[in-house]
């Protein structure tokens, strides 16, 4: 599952790609554009500073933009970095594999299942860049679409 911090994340890296090239954004701006707490933000940030999703300047013409376009940036490789492997489970994780004590991995129905699940979610975000993100219009989705048709009551969470 997505964490506030990856979705945070996300939103962030998105405010950047539509700066033009080598534009700055303070956090401030940032955090109030896209209704995130700032000191949430600010540690988020360092994250994607530390992992070379952003460069920072100090000072009064200071903050963050992306180090590489847009189009560079997979969606995956963000969501790793900041909320880990992508698999539900543990023994269906390919960068954090850990054994269940409690099943034989061979035969468990629930194992076979979110290594299933696991793949579809690296399938989407793995092809997926921060451009694609930022340029994408929302009709033109049909899951965005068809969540939207459903009324507030029938909203199943997600």
């Amino acid at each position: 599952m997505l964490t506030k911090k990856g979705k945070y994340g996300l939103k962030a890296l998105v405010h950047l790609a539509h700066l033009p090239v080598g534009q700055l954004a303070f956090v401030g701006d940032i955090a109030s554009g896209n209704n995130i707490p700032k000191k949430f933000l600010d540690a988020i940030l360092g994250e994607l500073r530390n992992a070379g999703f952003v460069q920072s300047r100090k000072g009064k013409d200071g903050g963050y933009r992306l180090t590489r376009p847009a189009d560079e940036i997979k969606v995956g490789h963000v969501v790793r970095v900041l909320d880990g492997p992508l698999a539900p489970i543990p023994c269906a994780s390919r960068t954090q594999y850990q054994r269940c004590e409690d099943c034989n991995e061979a035969t468990c129905q629930v194992r076979h299942l979110m290594l299933e699940v696991r793949q579809a979610i690296a399938e989407v975000l793995d092809q997926r860049t921060l451009a694609e993100m930022r340029d994408i219009v929302l009709d033109d989705l049909p899951v965005a679409r068809d969540i939207d048709e459903l009324a507030p009551a029938q909203k199943v969470p997600a």
